[in-house]
């Protein structure tokens, strides 16, 4: 038998170099996987960047004299300017920001916020971010003096309504007999000293001892020492005296 031929002999054999040739798609993701990486790690340490960031802002204040009669805002846009990395921080943990402590000098004047202001707290608090400017027109702000008034609670007794040939045969208690209303002073400024309360019942013939509610303070911005009050009262029924 006969040797094949060298020419077929090399068909049937595959050299190094083809298979040297062959696509390898792994390598080729990992090579540019990596090259990404390359350039985005050299991105980031690159400076100048600018990214708009929810900040959260605290207002400092003597809350104890004051109190803000608009809603002052929890958190406040801020277009940065930093590198890469610090800004990459801010968009994706924004938990490691600590508030901006914003000073209200004189908050009977304090209309707005001041930019200014806010911006020097930022740069002192962030050293790597500057503000380049608030992502707002402006933000309002409100404040009144904190007023605390007393108010005497008196019992309706002109509209009871008794069960015939019943009267009350005692004093109406009310427990408390004040209460304290804390808001701004514009809005208690025309509260009255004495509140009438309101006695429900229909043909009341038994000794009264109730718990009802106090409900003439709804505003957002007033605080009352209590909504509920107890009042008590004895009753007795007219005997007729026969002729």
């Amino acid at each position: 038998m006969q040797p094949p031929s060298s020419q077929h002999a090399n068909f049937l054999t595959v050299t190094p170099s083809a298979r040297s040739k062959t696509f390898q798609p792994v390598k080729l993701i990992l090579c540019l996987l990596a090259a990404s990486l390359f350039w985005l790690l050299n991105a980031l340490n690159k400076t100048g960047y600018s990214r708009n960031v929810n900040y959260p802002i605290q207002f400092v204040y003597d809350d104890s004299l004051y109190i803000p009669t608009t809603p002052l805002p929890q958190t406040i846009t801020l277009n940065l300017v930093g590198s890469g990395w610090y800004l990459f921080g801010q968009a994706f943990l924004p938990f490691q920001n600590d508030p901006i402590k914003y000073v209200v000098n004189n908050p009977l004047r304090a209309k707005s916020i001041n930019t200014s202001v806010l911006a020097e707290a930022l740069d002192e608090q962030a050293k790597n971010l500057r503000v380049n400017y608030i992502v707002a027109d402006t933000f309002e702000l409100g404040f009144d003096r904190r007023t605390i008034k007393t108010i005497h609670l008196v019992a309706d007794s002109l509209h009871l309504n008794m069960a015939p040939r019943h009267v009350v045969t005692s004093l109406i208690n009310i427990t408390p007999n004040t209460i304290t209303v804390e808001g701004p002073a514009k809005l208690l400024k025309g509260v009255s000293d004495t509140l009438v309360v309101r006695i429900p019942g229909q043909r009341i013939a038994q000794n009264y001892d109730e718990e009802l509610s106090i409900n003439h303070f709804k505003h957002p911005l007033l605080k009352v020492s209590t909504e509920k009050v107890f009042v008590s009262f004895e009753v007795g029924e007219l005997l007729s005296v026969e002729q």
